[in-house]
């Protein structure tokens, strides 16, 4: 089942089931007005919408033509975005661009930090931002939507409380991120809204691309038309989201309509850093990471952060090459 909101005048959206090609989809108001009422249903409004879903296969329901670009991320505002840092890959290259130790602990328990959640971007907004020298990054990620999930939930049953997967690009600005974090206090600042996928798919939907706790297709990051990654969700995922969704339980309960944060994914290459796809290896989901490698490779980062008028895009597609959870597509603009 693939669920998306539409654009409708209000900050929550008109919640529509989409075919799984992306072509058509059919109104649930009926069922819950929007996603999140949805969730905070799903008992019972989960049956109906699945329902509805195989009618819209088959065609026996009204139905429009279903255009991404008039889709908000699916929840275009959420009680809770935690994002944590299950690539640790990622982790590790990040902190050496930063000159900070890897601790032993972070293979062993994950990073997580409460970003803002009450204004996401549609996956076809732009990226506005004031200043260039801010390091302004993509992040290109996996994440899922929780039901209520109890405190102290293990990872194994923290499993079942995934109720929808979503991709998502996780914006960062570099430049701002050094000296945040020297405070001690975490990311803020250097942490602006994110945009999340058109559409977003149960994990019965993803087959068995869904296995584990981790989805197992590579993700898709163009900048400017040229391929940048084709890194793998289910490869080098050292925490899956069971064990994430169970992190962030450990102390409290989350609520339905939780949104967990794969952070960047990333694969090693030979037990070390990648390669750039142009020469033969997945790429990366951020530039941050490919600065790193060229550091480590050539002694100084030859790849520029994001400048006004850049084009990302982050897309996944389903073996058969069709896109699964539709596409984010942002173009960085100058704040005015």
């Amino acid at each position: 089942m693939k669920l998306a909101s539409l654009r409708d005048g209000s900050r929550d959206g008109k919640l529509v089931v989409v075919n799984d090609r992306l072509t058509y989809c059919t109104e649930a108001t009926t069922i819950a007005p929007t996603l999140q009422a949805a969730l905070d249903d799903w008992q019972h409004a989960a049956p109906k919408l699945q329902l509805l879903a195989e009618s819209l296969s088959h065609e026996a329901v009204p139905m429009i033509r279903f255009h991404e670009h008039e889709a908000l991320s699916p929840l275009p505002r959420a009680f809770q975005w935690a994002d944590g840092s299950a690539y640790v890959n990622h982790v590790e290259l990040v902190r050496k661009a930063r000159g900070a130790t890897m601790p032993d602990s972070f293979w062993t328990e994950p990073l997580m930090y409460q970003g803002g959640s009450d204004t996401f971007l549609a996956p076809r907004d732009p990226i506005r931002m004031k200043d260039e020298a801010w390091g302004i990054d993509l992040e290109g990620e996996i994440a899922v939507i929780t039901g209520d999930v109890p405190m102290g939930i293990g990872a194994e049953e923290a499993r079942d409380c995934i109720l929808l997967v979503v991709l998502v690009n996780d914006v960062s600005l570099r430049g701002l991120i050094p000296a945040e974090l020297g405070k001690g206090f975490g990311f803020f600042q250097s942490k602006p809204s994110s945009a999340f996928s058109p559409v977003a798919v149960t994990p019965a939907a993803l087959g068995d691309a869904w296995k584990g706790g981790k989805l197992h297709l590579p993700l898709h990051v163009e900048l400017n038309g040229e391929p940048f990654g084709r890194a793998n969700g289910g490869v080098d995922m050292t925490f899956d989201f069971g064990r994430l969704i169970a992190h962030a339980a450990r102390t409290r309960k989350l609520s339905a309509g939780t949104i967990i944060g794969s952070g960047t994914v990333s694969n090693k290459l030979d037990g070390g850093p990648g390669k750039p796809v142009s020469e033969g290896g997945v790429g990366y989901s951020c530039i941050a990471e490919q600065r790193v490698v060229e550091t480590l490779k050539d002694g100084e980062a030859k790849t520029p952060f994001l400048r006004f008028g850049d084009t990302v895009r982050i897309e996944m597609p389903d073996t058969e090459g069709h896109s699964i959870f539709g596409a984010i597509e942002q173009t960085v603009e100058q704040a005015t």
